[in-house]
């Protein structure tokens, strides 16, 4: 009887759950492709409006990367009507925040202002669109800032380059064998010509998403979306041929050196199928079954009983087009690189062999139950999830409905996906070395 009534509880919790996170939201199109998403949540007097560009690492030349990543930093110089230097005083001096992300895929600009500064939010998205200042001055400027970027988060970070030496052998043929960041030889080679012709291709209306979220009134804000969006002409509609890949049948090894390290790290990777696809889903899940805290798989193995490993994990890197899963470790005293590899095989093995526990399989859809409440769980927070949802799934009702597809998931699905994507042949094994054993 305990059990049944536990069960019950659970099932209550759930419902209860999905109805008060439920997020409502309205979206339609402007004449000129610009897509519209309204939240309205009145409880607090604070609005995000944000702007998600459809443009990423991806989409760049072979010969020009970074510039993706370079527009995020460059398109705050200033517009016709925002004095260079002037952007971010106006955001602080009218009690607001303000900051822009590049990835592969996408480019998202956002502001948060009390509501009363919605017009402004509006006007600024508007002129970072419609008038940008692209000078020869400030991608001057900007190049020395994304230089000292690199130079602190890759050039002098431990372990920055895991992911780039990743994905360079992972990918040879698609762009996402590149990084976001770039190289700054191809920025520094860059004309002004070519900033301004990749701002006329994907700095448009129609590669765009607007975001407008918190304590608004709809029917007024979408009078002012339209007076301050609604003129901008339409661009080109972009086509992308991305090159396939062709699939990983056998096992190849790699080694990368890294100069701010004197621990290597041991790394498993898979290539896996885009974020849109329920199987992304279900190695979502294995991740956290392997290395989601200190109670997970692989750390109290590794780590806590074996003694073998200061660090492990496992994480799926689900983008657009393709993913990436990778499992890493790094050795402790000293357990060499390869015994990590067999005990990690040994827990893919169970995952390929064997249902998890009821138990711990209960334990995962809590915690993507919890990762759901606290994703909603703000006015920001929502604005980012309704655009990217829009834009890299084009499902913007996935902020709703994505929990169901977790809930859905069963042990053997888990056991399946595993079977089908972590295996040996399909896999690199990448020695992440310190620069003084090259």
């Amino acid at each position: 009887m305990k059990k049944t009534v536990i069960t019950l509880t659970s099932a209550l919790l759930v419902g209860f759950s999905t109805n008060a996170q439920k997020v409502e939201f309205e979206e339609y199109d402007l004449n000129n492709g610009m897509h519209v998403i309204l939240h309205q949540d009145n409880t607090a007097p604070v609005v995000t409006t944000s702007v998600m560009y459809h443009v990423g690492a991806k989409d760049e030349q072979p010969d020009r990367t970074g510039m993706a990543h370079f527009f995020e930093h460059l398109l705050f110089e200033g517009t016709k009507n925002i004095k260079k230097g002037e952007w971010f005083k106006i955001v602080s001096s009218n009690g607001g925040t303000n900051n822009a992300n590049t990835t592969d895929d996408r480019t998202y600009y956002y502001e948060v202002f009390p509501s009363n500064n919605l017009e402004l939010g509006l006007w600024m998205e508007s002129e970072r669109l419609l008038h940008p200042i692209i000078k020869q001055e400030g991608v001057n400027t900007q190049n020395e800032v994304v230089k000292e970027e690199k130079r602190l988060r890759v050039d002098n970070q431990p372990y920055s380059r895991f992911l780039e030496n990743v994905k360079k052998h992972m990918f040879k043929k698609h762009p996402y064998k590149g990084t976001t960041i770039g190289k700054m030889e191809h920025l520094d080679a860059a004309t002004l010509d070519e900033f301004l012709a990749f701002n006329k291709k994907f700095y448009v209306p129609n590669n765009a998403t607007l975001v407008v979220a918190g304590d608004i009134n709809i029917e007024e804000t979408k009078k002012l979306i339209d007076a301050y969006f609604g003129s901008i002409p339409r661009g080109n509609d972009i086509k992308r041929n991305f090159p396939k890949e062709a699939p990983i049948t056998k096992e190849f090894t790699a080694k990368a050196y890294d100069p701010n390290i004197q621990i290597p790290a041991i790394v498993e990777a898979y290539r896996t199928p885009s974020m849109k696809t329920r199987d992304a889903r279900v190695l979502d899940m294995i991740s956290t079954y392997l290395s989601s805290g200190k109670s997970s798989v692989l750390y109290k193995k590794l780590v806590d009983n074996k003694k073998m490993a200061l660090q492990a994990g496992a994480f799926n890197l689900s983008q657009e087009d393709y993913g990436t899963y990778i499992l890493y470790a790094l050795p402790l005293g000293k357990t060499s690189l390869t015994d990590l590899v067999k005990e990690i095989d040994v827990e893919i093995a169970k995952l390929q062999n064997e249902l998890i526990s009821e138990k711990d399989f209960q334990k995962l859809q809590n915690q993507f139950e919890n990762n759901f409440v606290n994703s909603n769980s703000s006015v920001e927070g929502i604005a980012n999830s309704l655009a990217r949802f829009n834009v890299l799934y084009g499902d913007t009702n996935l902020i709703n409905t994505e929990i169901e597809i977790y809930r859905s998931i069963t042990r053997e699905e888990i056991r399946e996906v595993a079977k089908k994507y972590l295996n040996k042949n399909q896999r690199l094994i990448m020695e992440y070395l310190p620069e003084s054993k090259k």
